[in-house]
């Protein structure tokens, strides 16, 4: 059996360009302009989630529909994967037109047991590069993220979930998100996406046993700062950092929230569910 620690420190390079035709198919799919955008237009963060996608041939999908494990990320037993959180700094914005280049590497894998059985925490840097030349010792990136992956056993029947937590009692904005099959479905695409808890109900509610097509967390993290940029008139960003707290499903709406400090610069933001439980939170600071 493979040694999970062995992947510490493992790297990958991929390429691509910032095109425009994924920069408006996510802008129509979030109510926004349908307009392809011009060379030059600044690319929104955490739009770059279009870009770099998995494309595992079809003969190497697994039965939930993620990529067989192995290759660049540890091949971890556990079956269940989710996207915990990520935390990135942005130092220069990316625009439509440039070329690319993203260099990961395997932080750290951790493992732990708990209540709900073995816990496996993956976490990965990415560096996102404007250009496709290799980057010069040193150089700094356009930014930087890090992103947690978690690995867990499937639930024991009868096993009780965690308790909720309340979502602070105010806001200063607070936006209803309706999510139908077709937003999770075009998301999904969007990102190539193939995890069937987004768009399989058979499979999501007969072998994962949720009680609905699951939302994505890097989707419900878009429609947070989405909010913020109408909200804030589109302000520049120097970081942000966000956490799943609990699942979200396609059967009751939900609200993402935001509610500036007075420093003027960090803003706290949060999505709840229809009962008001707290699902995602997370800190924006502004440039």
């Amino acid at each position: 059996m493979p040694v999970l620690t062995d992947w510490i420190g493992r790297t990958e390079t991929a390429l691509d360009v910032v095109s425009p035709v994924p920069f408006a198919a996510l802008s129509a799919t979030l109510n926004r302009s349908t307009d392809r955008p011009a060379p030059g237009q600044v690319l929104p963060p955490l739009w770059h989630w279009l870009y770099f996608l998995p494309l595992a041939p079809q003969a190497g999908i697994g039965v939930d529909g993620h990529p067989s494990r192995g290759g660049f990320l540890p091949p971890v037993p556990q079956p269940r994967r989710m996207w915990a959180g990520s935390q990135l700094r942005f130092n220069e914005p990316l625009q439509v037109g440039d070329s690319i280049r993203r260099v990961s590497t395997i932080e750290n894998v951790t493992e732990k047991t708990g209540r709900s059985g073995t816990l496996v925490f993956v976490k990965v840097r990415h560096e996102l590069f404007r250009g496709e030349a290799e980057p010069q010792a040193g150089a700094t990136p356009a930014f930087v993220e890090h992103h947690d992956i978690v690995y867990r056993d499937d639930p024991q029947p009868g096993q009780a979930a965690p308790a909720p937590v309340a979502a602070p009692p105010q806001s200063q904005w607070a936006r209803r998100i309706d999510p139908d099959p077709v937003l999770l479905f075009r998301y999904s695409a969007l990102t190539f996406n193939g995890h069937r808890i987004h768009y399989d109900r058979q499979y999501v509610t007969e072998v994962e046993h949720y009680p609905g097509l699951v939302v994505h967390g890097p989707l419900i993290a878009t429609l947070l700062l989405d909010a913020l940029r109408h909200e804030m008139n589109d302000p520049a960003l120097a970081s942000f950092e966000f956490r799943a707290v609990r699942p979200l499903f396609d059967t009751h709406h939900f609200f993402v929230c935001g509610q500036p400090a007075d420093d003027g610069r960090t803003v706290a933001l949060w999505a709840h569910d229809h009962e008001g439980n707290l699902t995602m939170q997370a800190t924006a600071v502004l440039a």
